[in-house]
């Protein structure tokens, strides 16, 4: 059966902070999809006197093909996308980052695999990233981890259950059609609309800078839905630098939040899993401490310390505690 996909509407939500030139290059990007959006949900997460972002899509909002809804919501993406969701009126939902560049017929692409479908419970679809495959041999970080048998499957997009880490789905070389995961990346993912029907957003834990809300989130919604990573709606991730945290921040949600995913997804966590996760933590922190002494760089050495509060936090359980109190 042929699907008409130009029946199914698709809301995009992206959530953007101190990027003003990438919003605009989405924008552009979004303009040349054979299946326009239904319409395009920016969240601004800058400070109220930072209007940059905000004055670049006021110059430009009645030149697109599709309605641009503009708001401002602090606290982070994982906030910020959830403001997107409650006000997005698609058939599906696309939460695609500001600095990513889809393909002209991603959209189309994702549609069709949904609609071809139908009878089969699939609640998101993620597409592939082009030009970052990375591979196990060709990388000494990943063939210590095979070495010391720190990880229990090396299968890209799939979640270590036995010691709380996420597979990279970089290490996917290009396919085509589609294959199942067990998270999805928040850069370029497609969800059907019921998923959040039923409820589902990020989980409020998830505050500021963002470091592993997406596995939380699709991991989450995996236990009911179906999801699923397609080959052939591929991506570009320009890895903007603006608007990110510095390293010792980063290092700190490395061992923070990666616990909390573990610990919810995955309770009751065994004495054996939890073995298993400090046993990789331990390996991340000597390779950083290795990288600081080696290149003598001082992002490294932010992490290093990053991830000794983190250690020190987790183990003290203060971290979670002023998460609750937010």
């Amino acid at each position: 059966m042929t699907v008409n996909h130009y029946t199914s509407k698709v809301s995009i939500v992206t959530p953007t902070f101190m990027r003003p030139m990438e919003t605009s290059g989405l924008l552009e990007n979004l303009a040349r999809q054979t299946l326009l959006p239904h319409e395009v949900i920016l969240v601004d997460g800058a400070a109220a006197d930072d209007r940059a972002t905000e004055r670049a899509v006021k110059r430009v909002i009645d030149h697109f093909p599709f309605p641009i809804r503009y708001l401002r919501e602090t606290g982070g993406t994982a906030v910020q996308r959830n403001a997107g969701i409650d006000l997005a009126t698609g058939d599906f939902v696309a939460l695609i980052d500001d600095d990513v560049r889809l393909k002209e017929n991603f959209l189309q692409v994702v549609v069709d695999v949904f609609n071809s479908r139908a009878r089969e419970r699939v609640g998101g679809i993620v597409g592939y990233r082009t030009g970052g495959h990375l591979s196990v041999q060709a990388s000494s970080r990943w063939k210590w981890y095979k070495r010391l048998k720190l990880l229990t499957t090396f299968e890209p997009g799939r979640y270590d259950f036995n010691c709380g880490y996420p597979i990279n789905n970089y290490l996917q070389p290009p396919f085509e059609g589609v294959r199942p995961v067990d998270f999805m990346t928040t850069a370029c993912a497609v969800w059907r609309r019921e998923v959040f029907d039923e409820g589902l957003r990020f989980h409020p834990f998830f505050r500021d800078y963002g470091v592993l809300e997406d596995a939380h989130f699709s991991l989450t919604a995996g236990r009911g839905w179906d999801l699923l990573q397609c080959g052939d709606a591929l991506s570009e991730e320009l890895n903007s630098p603006n608007g990110r945290v510095n390293r010792r921040r980063i290092g700190y949600k490395c061992v923070v939040n990666y616990y909390f995913v573990f610990q919810d997804i995955a309770n009751p966590l065994s004495k054996a899993q939890k073995f298993r996760f400090w046993r990789y933590q331990s390996f991340e922190l000597l390779r950083i401490v290795a990288s600081a002494l080696r290149f003598r760089r001082s992002s490294d050495l932010q992490e290093v310390l990053g991830r000794i509060e983190g250690v020190l936090a987790v183990l003290r359980g203060t971290a979670f505690e002023k998460k609750k109190s937010r």
